[in-house]
Order: structure tokens, then C-alpha cells, then sequence
């Protein structure tokens, strides 16, 4: 074996160690870094807990979820003990969307929606701040999204008499559309028919 094929041989060697010792420390950083929007979904479980242990009476609440092949809202009721501000009450509504329809309607929120702060105006704007991810789950199509909207919109307003339009942001800053279809830069009054060309 000539000289330079044995150096070729070590400098080869060189690269498969410190290759193997590159992909250890690699695997290792993969394994230890927290979840995308750690912080955020912390942040939702514990308001989530917060609100869940929330002590009162227990009133019937009314919610409207979507029901994609009728092409309308739907209504259910379902027994709530309401928190006492009117924000921890619009987080209790968006987190009964997080759950779902108990009738089997269609959901206007998925169960993995941040919910990254709720906050109502004194002029009765509720301002609804959802991250990336929580948009990017909406049934595409703009009849889908404008009845998962209205059925928030009007989930709040039915509930919470403070409520009387609904404003919604995007980590925090105003978007132009929901996934191209939906015009998020203004608000949303309730309508109950939110397809109908008298909405």
C-alpha cells in the first residue's frame, strides 16, 4: 500500500468520526428542542384548566357550529358554568369549539387550535388573536370558512351580550384573508345566515 493511499485512508477515517460525532450532537439538539408553539400551547391548557375549575351556577349556553353540507349554522345548547369575566368568557366559548359539536355538527375550530389571547373592547370589539397553525387547519373553500367564522362570531354574541362584532388576528397582527377567501381586515357582526344574500 503506497503512502498516499494510507493518508487518503486516515483523512477518510478523520471524516467518518467526526461525521458520526456530528450526527450524535445533532440527534441529541432534535430530540431536546421543544415543540413548535411550546410556550403557546401551554398557555391554552392552563387558561383551559383555569376556566375549567371555574365554581358558579350552571346555565344552558347556546353555541353554533357548522354544518358544511347544509350550508348553514346550526344550534346546541349545552349546560356551562360561565367564568365571571367576559374575557375568560369568549376563551370558554373558543375552547367549546376546540371540542367540537356534542350533536355531531362540523367543527369550526380544530382540537389543536392556540388560542393566543382573547381581549373585548369597551366599543364591544371582541379581538380574537389565533396562531399560523390554527388558520391553516379551517376547511378550505370560501362557504366552509365563512360559516366557521359566523359560527364563532355568533357563538360569542349569543352568549356574551358585551359582544357585538368580532375582530380576528394572526400572531398578533391583522391579515388580509383567511386562506384566500375569507377578508379578515375588518369585523364581523353576527348573522345568523351567514351565506344568505340578505346576511
Amino acid at each position: 500500500m503506497t503512502r498516499g493511499t494510507k493518508i487518503l485512508m486516515l483523512i477518510l477515517a478523520g471524516v467518518l468520526v467526526a461525521g458520526a460525532i456530528y450526527l450524535r450532537v445533532l440527534t441529541r439538539r432534535m430530540t431536546s428542542q421543544p415543540p413548535e408553539h411550546g410556550e403557546e400551547v401551554a398557555r391554552t391548557r392552563l387558561s383551559e384548566a383555569a376556566l375549567q375549575a371555574s365554581a358558579g351556577p350552571t346555565q344552558t349556553a347556546k353555541f353554533y357550529f357548522p354544518s358544511y353540507e347544509q350550508g348553514t349554522l346550526v344550534a346546541e345548547q349545552r349546560a356551562m358554568t360561565w367564568a365571571e369575566s367576559d374575557t375568560d368568557r369568549m376563551r370558554q366559548v373558543l375552547l367549546a369549539h376546540t371540542e367540537g359539536s356534542q350533536q355531531g355538527a362540523s367543527r369550526a375550530l380544530p382540537s389543536t387550535a392556540v388560542i393566543r389571547a382573547v381581549f373585548l373592547a369597551a366599543d364591544g370589539t371582541a379581538y380574537l388573536d389565533f396562531s399560523n397553525q390554527t388558520l391553516a387547519d379551517f376547511k378550505p373553500g370560501i362557504a366552509s370558512e365563512c360559516l366557521a367564522v359566523y359560527a364563532i362570531v355568533d357563538s360569542l354574541a349569543a352568549n356574551i351580550p358585551a359582544v357585538k362584532r368580532v375582530k380576528i388576528l394572526v400572531e398578533g397582527r391583522e391579515v388580509d384573508t383567511l386562506d384566500g377567501h375569507i377578508d379578515l381586515t375588518g369585523v364581523f357582526v353576527p348573522a345568523l345566515n351567514p351565506l344568505s344574500p340578505t346576511s
